[in-house]
């Protein structure tokens, strides 16, 4: 038996009132020691001119003592009047990586010096200060090795390169079925930028064709266009990530029974026992006239393997959640990778995956 829910479940989020918006949650500048060409202009510059609208840099704070008030966050060049700038840092610390994230500037230094406190204090900081805990590339060398339960979200998508994800979604899987409700994000993680001067080049700079802004991109849907917002709707799974900015958005909906497409990503929900309609959409960008592959995942497992329709490219399957257990269902989509001719090489990194979903849940304790 599952725990006993809750007898009154948060309202589904209101798809006519909110808005998609494009960002990257990962990203590292002159600020941090391993990256090269990358001033915090450049990156700011870039993101601008291809339309995103939210960034963070998460310099690692190691490489600073924890200082990242007086470094990445005072430079005069972290100013942007078209982008939402987060403050954030990556902790680095020997148990793995986490981007602290937070609309307003924190005091970073103390969870810096706390990095190896026994995870039930490092939760009372997290609280205390009001951030938002985010794991970083679970699986990787600089893994995640703190308490899932200080998790408000986590990368599944860690820079273009898309294999070297495959067991962090495992990972994120294995949370999901144990009742835990984790939104999960991308995150490029570029450290290397493209300069202007060939003299400047270094071995590093390759890799700036091959990952950068957007690579992967995070779409969130948020209920208005501010830092607070984004946030809610991050750790609420009012999300999913594409391979690029120009690959479409995957947006995952379910139909409970009364005709309307009223749960969507995020969404928590009482099964009624009867069948429930769920609909793919695949939304802007693409290769035109493209057939996608939909892999559905139920509780860890595939549920389903489908094709979207060229013409609305969506897909709708039907199923039943069982009233006296928890499921949850999420998407996959594969298929061909949309150019993305700022960073030229990075559609072959990612392969056929091209977007991925937060899941819809049922039967789920919100306050697990």
């Amino acid at each position: 038996m599952i725990p006993a829910i809750p007898d009154a479940l948060p309202p589904f989020a209101q798809r006519t009132v909110g808005m998609w918006l494009k960002g990257d949650w990962h990203m590292h500048s002159r600020h941090s020691t391993d990256s090269t060409n990358n001033p915090q202009s450049r990156i700011i510059d870039f993101a601008e001119r291809l339309g995103f609208d939210y960034l963070v840099v998460t310099d690692h704070d190691v490489h600073v003592s924890g200082a990242v008030a007086q470094h990445t966050w005072a430079d005069p060049d972290y100013v942007s009047d078209r982008l939402l700038l987060f403050y954030g840092a990556e902790l680095t610390a020997p148990r793995g990586h986490v981007n602290i994230l937070s609309a307003e500037p924190y005091d970073h230094e103390r969870i810096f010096d706390a990095r190896n406190a026994r995870d039930w204090d490092l939760l009372r900081l997290k609280q205390e200060l009001g951030v938002h805990w985010s794991a970083n590339h679970p699986n990787h060398k600089n893994h995640y090795g703190f308490s899932w339960d200080l998790a408000d979200s986590v990368e599944i998508w860690n820079t273009s390169i898309w294999p070297k994800n495959v067991l962090s979604v495992r990972m994120w899987d294995d949370q999901l079925l144990s009742g835990r409700m984790i939104g999960a994000r991308g995150g490029s993680d570029a450290h290397h930028g493209i300069p202007n001067d060939p003299a400047l080049i270094v071995p590093q700079t390759i890799e700036g064709s091959a990952n950068y802004v957007g690579t992967p991109t995070t779409w969130i849907f948020a209920t208005a266009r501010t830092k607070p917002a984004i946030l809610a709707a991050l750790q609420g799974g009012r999300a999913s990530v594409s391979s690029n900015p120009y690959n479409p958005r995957v947006e995952f909906y379910a139909d409970l029974g009364s005709g309307q497409f009223d749960m969507m990503m995020g969404d928590n929900a009482r099964p009624t026992g009867g069948p429930v309609t769920f609909e793919v959409r695949l939304v802007g960008g693409g290769i035109p006239g493209a057939a996608y592959r939909v892999r559905v995942i139920k509780n860890r497992g595939e549920f389903a393997s489908l094709v979207t329709d060229a013409a609305s490219r969506s897909v709708r399957f039907t199923d039943t959640p069982a009233p006296d257990e928890r499921s949850y269902y999420r998407v996959e989509i594969e298929g061909p990778q949309a150019p993305y001719p700022e960073v030229p090489n990075s559609m072959a990194q990612s392969q056929n995956m091209v977007a991925l979903s937060n899941p819809l849940y049922f039967n789920y304790d919100p306050n697990f």
